[in-house]
């Protein structure tokens, strides 16, 4: 009888197959030089997810780690794909940069609002984005990535009700060191990247990196006969440190990053019906059977993403008596602006004929400039004494401006084409109440007509501002040397105000599909205060053990449904998201083993979600309070080093998130109860195994790694899967591996790169509309090189 086995026991044999099977056969006595020993050590992690420099094993918080060695060997250079090593994370790819968004044990915000934040909290070196988005353009020279999943308000403030992705960049070395990196892929893909640190006086390091990529891309646009979904990005970082005396230490960075995507076009996995003989017509009966195959679009419009980010911080760490004192000063702005392809065809707005019997035109062109400043103080006490803890005050604004243009083919299927000249002879002419023979016969005297071709368009010009200031503090009592009291707390104050100005574009003001012919004049502002708290105890079980229950509470401030087509409904003020979180947790590390596990559950109220509701022959996503919703299961990650060739990494998260009560757009109802909430698979886990080989005059290094997401949801909250084929999308998984050569120490180190090695085609997002779907450049077999040398 055939061996059955678990989809667990499948992924780690498929994970494994490329390193143990050559570790097993290795011989026992392979020799290791006391300093990579010492290198290996991995209880030596070091994290600052409590805003201190602490180990890993001895934060009593769920927290996944991606070290500088880990995220080199993945070969990945962005959020989407670096996620997949965190079993607790999704991400929800978007048209765009700025509508893309991450979840963390299924709780995340996915809005097209420019007055709503996200539930997951992006901070770099120690400055929170405003918009996850802004690290989502590239990310290099990283020193590690930590996830911190749960509610996090007490350290990271209001918008980190589902977690916070910690990301820190390299500081710079007191000696002097160089890298000069070059990756190359199939299908025209590059990457450079150079860095240079040390010390430029006794007191003062500096470093400086640059980077430069390309991409062509993998679809193919059957109307320009060229490729799409690629980048052409570049970026500068620098950093200065100065040691101003024996207790002070200034850091400076700048940076600045620019892209030009040519990214994300959706692709139709099933018939959308606009074009039944163009090329790009997918292999699907549209019976829930997606063409995973589909690279082709038959596009006449460029869906495409500028993106520029800007960022200057200065942070101060000094004494002040035994207590050190931190200070962080940051501003960033952030320039990006989407070009959308919204009728997915080319054929579409070029025939004299009405819709909805004729395809129509949707182009969209929308630019957005965010500007930050924040400022943060701590004070933290010294460690060691029986009551260790830290207080501190953030003050942060930002100000956007967005304005976006929308071509549309004109719309007339409900009288909408007379309503709008009647309305015209009335403004324009003072023409009380024009019967129906008048204007028929000014239609007629003009030439006018309602149809396909007739593309007309309206620009909304939009402003908001977010203005938060908090006060914090958090702390661990020591009862006796292994049991700990945990708390914290922290005050919040938030304002949000914006304005709203759609004029149309057409003389006439006629109605287009997805362009409303009323123009607006709204704007309004809400505020909110919060206070919120943790409260749980930590014991140390052993020397190399601990176990943890916390009490946390997170909060997310108040919010405006602001976008395109906003209209006197969206007016009123959102208000504030509250999370309480239920965590037990367990952690164990000793010369060669990880271990971290938790039990988790979340309950939240005033869930700010879209709603889905078809405007003008457009489905649009409207973002309200929708309701309260739970989150609970279970997760673990752990690192091993086997022996001191073999090392062992993974992690695991079972999930069940689901809705408790969701309130309908209009009325409130107790609809959606025990749906599941999008992107939040039931499971996923990774394992990774490296091997590394000694030899006389070079080192091997043989790195494999499995991801396995199962079957997920990404319609919208409150909607069934049992009721929403398209938007459940099936499981996968990707087996990925690098085998590299390193000579002279690694001053030398050339990569061979294998991705998605079994060709298993896979979609991420559905983006809506019963055919529209994201897929990834993961989602087919490729290969690669980098050439790296240090000097």
């Amino acid at each position: 009888m055939a061996l059955k086995y678990s989809p667990i026991q499948k992924g780690i044999i498929q994970a494994l197959a490329l390193t143990t099977c050559v570790g097993l056969s290795a011989t026992a006595n392979a020799q290791e030089t006391n300093s990579e020993k010492e290198k290996n050590l991995i209880e030596q992690i070091t994290v600052t997810s409590q805003k201190r420099v602490e180990s890993l094993n001895e934060v009593p918080v769920a927290v996944s780690v991606l070290r500088e060695d880990q995220i080199n060997a993945a070969f990945a250079n962005n959020i989407e794909s670096l996620q997949a090593l965190v079993p607790s994370v999704s991400f929800r790819k978007g048209n765009t940069t700025r509508n893309s968004a991450i979840t963390v044990r299924g709780i995340g915000t996915i809005s097209f609002s420019v007055a709503a934040e996200p539930s997951v909290s992006t901070v770099v070196d120690g400055v929170v984005m405003g918009r996850s988005g802004q690290a989502f353009v590239d990310l290099y020279d990283l020193e590690r990535i930590e996830v911190l999943r749960g509610p996090q308000g007490t350290l990271f403030g209001k918008n980190a009700s589902a977690g916070v992705l910690n990301i820190t960049t390299k500081r710079p070395t007191d000696e002097f060191e160089g890298t000069a990196e070059l990756s190359l892929f199939q299908d025209n893909e590059y990457r450079l990247k150079t860095s240079v640190s040390g010390g430029l006086s006794d007191n003062v390091s500096g470093s400086l990196t640059v980077l430069k990529s390309q991409f062509d891309g993998y679809i193919k646009n059957v109307f320009t006969n060229e490729d799409t979904n690629g980048y052409d990005k570049e970026g500068v970082r620098a950093k200065l440190n100065i040691e101003a005396n024996n207790d002070t230490d200034i850091l400076f960075i700048f940076e600045n990053m620019k892209s030009d995507d040519s990214c994300c076009a959706d692709l139709a996995l099933s018939p959308s019906g606009r074009n039944p003989n163009s090329p790009a017509v997918p292999d699907s009966t549209g019976t829930g059977d997606l063409d995973l195959e589909q690279r082709l679009i038959d596009h006449d419009f460029e869906t495409r993403t500028l993106d520029e980010t800007t960022g200057f911080s200065v942070q101060v760490d000094t004494m002040l008596g035994d207590h050190e004192f931190t200070s962080i000063t940051a501003y960033r702005s952030w320039d990006n602006t989407e070009f959308r392809e919204g009728d997915f065809t080319s054929i579409a707005g070029t025939r004299p004929f009405p819709v909805f019997g004729e395809p129509f035109q949707l182009h969209d062109i929308g630019a957005q400039n965010w500007k930050q400043t924040s400022q943060e103080f701590r004070i933290a006490s010294p460690l060691g004494n029986a009551l260790d803890y830290q207080f501190g005050a953030f003050w942060w604004t930002q100000k956007s401006e967005r304005n976006f243009t929308r071509d549309a083919s004109c719309q007339n299927n409900a009288g909408q084409f007379p309503a709008a000249i009647s309305a015209y002879l009335t403004d324009t002419f003072g023409v009380e109440n024009p019967t129906a023979e008048q204007v028929d016969e000014f239609i007629a005297s003009e030439g006018l007509s309602c149809n396909s071709n007739d593309i007309v368009s309206a620009t909304a010009y939009m402003e908001t501002q977010f203005d938060n200031w908090a006060l914090f503090a958090d702390g661990k009592y020591h009862f006796t040397e292994d049991f700990r009291l945990l708390f914290g707390l922290r005050y919040t104050d938030d304002e949000v105000s914006y304005s709203h100005d759609r004029r149309s574009n057409d003389q006439y003001k006629r109605t287009g599909v997805g362009v409303r012919g009323f123009e607006t004049d709204y704007s309004g502002t809400t505020s909110e205060t919060d206070l919120s708290g943790k409260l749980g105890v930590q014991y140390d079980l052993t020397e190399n053990s601990m176990a943890y229950f916390t009490f946390s509470q997170g909060y997310k401030g108040p919010a405006f449904n602001v976008f395109y087509n906003m209209s006197e409904k969206d007016t009123l003020p959102i208000g504030k998201e509250s999370s309480d979180a239920y965590e037990i947790g367990y952690k164990y590390a000793s010369r060669n083993i990880v271990f971290n596990a938790a039990i988790f559950r979340t309950d939240i109220d005033g869930f700010q979600a879209n709603n889905s509701e078809l405007l003008d022959g457009v489905t649009i996503t409207r973002l309200t309070n929708a309701g309260s919703v739970t989150t609970e299961g279970y997760e673990f990650d752990f690192m091993w080093q086997v022996n001191d060739n073999f090392s062992l990494t993974g992690g695991l998260s079972k999930v069940d998130a689901e809705v408790d009560k969701f309130n309908c757009p209009d009325v409130d109802c107790d609809g959606g109860a025990g749906a599941d909430l999008p992107f939040s698979p039931d499971l996923k886990y990774s394992v990774t195994g490296e091997y590394f080989w000694e030899f006389d005059n070079m080192d091997v290094i043989l790195n494999g790694s499995y991801v396995y997401t199962d079957e997920m949801f990404v319609g919208a909250p409150g909607a069934f899967a049992t009721e929403n084929d398209p938007a459940v999308l099936p499981d996968y998984g990707i087996i990925n591996a690098s085998l590299a050569f390193s000579f002279n120490d690694d001053a030398y180190r050339i990569s061979l790169i294998g991705k998605s090695l079994t060709d298993e085609s896979f979609v991420t997002t559905y983006s809506g509309d019963n055919f529209r779907y994201q897929i990834p450049r993961d989602a087919d077999r490729y290969f690669g090189v980098q050439l790296r040398a240090r000097f």
